[in-house]
């Protein structure tokens, strides 16, 4: 997410304009709207016109509106947002108070104003547009001559960096190339993490293969701290944590953080308050289902009706 203008005034009041770049930027602004708030973005509006000679047709045109949120769509398999509400500003094509649906669009911006910003709100804007900063776990998912380093937020997981090589075949009494080559992949992977990994930040880090590929990386990469006297390598050692997965590729990480022995080992992390076993699909689904992080949010949510008081 990038942030192109922020003009939040002291009493609360105010807009932000925002530029989502990823797939898991829609998330971060369906968790941004709220039903009241005002959003302007660039839509299609299919649009009536009557030409010279009488006869009516439709155009399909784009032209940028700005609506009251009335109704918020999210679909979360394909990552597309779909806000509908009234027009509150006058357009050459479309009356005020008509309804229309902005499907927002990735890099497109728009701007999003609200009566009333909270700092919860505010955190998860920072947090969009730099989730690296908020990242405290990162793991390497490896297979020989394949490693993903990823840093992992309660929101989403941001592949870094990717190492691809390819490693020969072991041959009968001649290894040397393949370890030649396994020595030059570690060696990637290493650099990968020293560049990719802030330890200041990191509580963390999850080293996940098959088979002994995680605890032959991990012997080379202390063995060369050690020769290299990197102390950033040494001092952070014991965040290092060594764990089965079955390949090495991205998708791995989810049955590795389902794992209670990395889920204990989390325990002081951000993504520990993640539950391990996922909600019920229809309330994920649910517009009428929220969680309510602060009293002030409780008080708006028991308004409306969202929240029941026992």
């Amino acid at each position: 997410m990038k942030l192109l203008s922020k003009d939040i005034d002291k009493d609360g009041t105010g807009q932000v304009t925002l530029v989502p770049e990823e797939p898991e930027d829609m998330w971060h602004t369906y968790n941004l709207l709220q039903i009241g708030d005002s959003l302007r973005a660039s839509t299609i509006r299919k649009v009536q016109m009557e030409s010279s000679t009488g006869s009516v047709g439709s155009n399909r045109i784009r032209t940028t509106l700005t609506i009251c949120v009335e109704t918020i769509d999210f679909d979360s398999q394909a990552c597309q947002l779909r806000v509908k509400g009234t027009n509150i500003q006058e357009n050459d094509y479309v009356k005020m108070g008509a309804y229309h649906t902005i499907e927002l669009e990735p890099n497109r911006k728009f701007t999003l104003a609200k009566k009333q910003w909270d700092s919860v709100v505010l955190e998860r804007i920072d947090q969009a547009c730099d989730p690296a900063s908020k990242a405290d776990v990162a793991a390497v998912v490896m297979q020989e001559g394949l490693a993903n380093i990823c840093l992992v937020t309660p929101s989403m997981t941001m592949l870094r960096a990717k190492v691809e090589t390819t490693i020969p075949r072991k041959r009968r009494g001649n290894c040397s190339q393949h370890d030649k080559a396994l020595e030059r992949f570690y060696e990637q992977v290493m650099q990968g993490i020293l560049r990719h990994i802030n330890f200041d930040v990191v509580k963390c880090v999850l080293i996940a293969s098959p088979g002994f590929v995680r605890e032959q990386f991990y012997d080379y990469m202390f063995q060369q701290a050690v020769k290299m006297d990197n102390k950033l390598l040494l001092e952070n050692r014991s965040k290092f944590v060594q764990v089965h997965s079955s390949s090495g590729h991205k998708y791995s990480l989810k049955e590795v953080l389902s794992d209670p022995a990395v889920t204990n080992r989390l325990a002081d992390t951000k993504i520990w308050l993640l539950p391990i076993h996922p909600l019920p699909w229809h309330l994920l689904h649910c517009p009428a289902w929220h969680i309510c992080v602060d009293m002030a949010a409780c008080s708006r949510a028991k308004h409306q009706l969202l929240l029941k008081v026992s």
